[in-house]
């Protein structure tokens, strides 16, 4: 049996998500992982609750205003079910989104001593709409490259920042450009740029996650996929975690085998969780 670990999960906490840390502690058990986080979301730039940034019908990702509450929430929620838990090996975790378009928050979440492990990620350009609500079809492609452009540039910035021990799934707008709309992109033009924030990474001693939600999706890919994954550890990467992206128990685990054995063709013979930020390491069994 491979090692399994989930290090990317959500629960009601999130706007987005369903059921509570109970049933998903319950469900990591039941799949015996080895180690498990509940990381669920906190957008920094929706902080606070939306009739804060002016009109609310104009928002819209309106349901995920308001984060300045329920991500400590689900700290809270999640450090006090770890008092009575055995036989898991749990992290208290959290996905800070957009950290540099609400730093003083950033901040703020980041030196949490409850924390465990932190994913940074970037969904959305700062003045833009996450990528999942963009309208691509209605976009020619210098727009869409143009959007590219400045989330790997942003993305580079977030790394360099580095409150963060893994940065979540790098190839993220192509869950929706190229997996709901079936526009096809290129990225060898961000190369450079991919392998400076992995350089940046590495130097930082923080890692990459193998996030498998894609292949429950139309994308149907990991994100980032394996020559991604070959090209961070050519560049002397050595931490990788594996998340499922569950937003519901259901996909608690779901495919995290696939993401072991992509670990592997990449050259990994680690996988990789946190406590305290510091990074653990578990050997791949097969």
């Amino acid at each position: 049996m491979k090692t399994l670990i989930d290090m990317h999960t959500h629960t009601g906490f999130s706007p987005d998500g369903e059921g509570t840390v109970e049933q998903s502690l319950a469900k990591a058990k039941e799949l015996g992982l080895a180690a498990f986080a509940i990381t669920d979301h906190c957008d920094c730039n929706f902080r606070y609750k939306a009739d804060h940034y002016g009109d609310p019908e104009a928002l819209k990702d309106g349901m995920m205003y308001g984060s300045g509450e329920y991500a400590p929430a689900s700290i809270v929620a999640q450090y006090e079910a770890a008092k009575h838990l055995e036989g898991l090996n749990f992290l208290c975790g959290i996905e800070l989104g957009q950290p540099l378009q609400d730093i003083e928050f950033a901040e703020e979440i980041a030196s949490d001593k409850r924390l465990d492990f932190i994913i940074g990620s970037h969904h959305q350009n700062k003045g833009k709409d996450d990528f999942y609500w963009i309208e691509y079809k209605n976009m020619d492609l210098s727009q869409i490259y143009a959007l590219l452009d400045d989330y790997f540039k942003e993305m580079l910035e977030m790394c360099k920042w580095g409150k963060l021990d893994v940065l979540g799934h790098l190839t993220y707008p192509l869950r929706y450009i190229q997996g709901d709309c079936g526009i096809q992109i290129d990225l060898s033009p961000y190369d450079e740029i991919i392998r400076e924030i992995f350089c940046t990474l590495i130097q930082k001693g923080k890692g990459i996650e193998i996030n498998v939600s894609g292949l429950r999706q139309k994308y149907g890919k990991p994100l980032p996929d394996l020559g991604y994954v070959k090209l961070y550890r050519s560049l002397g990467g050595e931490i990788l975690t594996i998340g499922s992206d569950a937003h519901c128990t259901a996909d608690i685990g779901r495919d995290i085998s696939a993401g072991v054995e992509m670990a592997q063709a990449a050259g990994f013979k680690y996988l990789t969780y946190f406590k305290k930020h510091e990074p653990k390491f578990i050997k791949i069994e097969i």
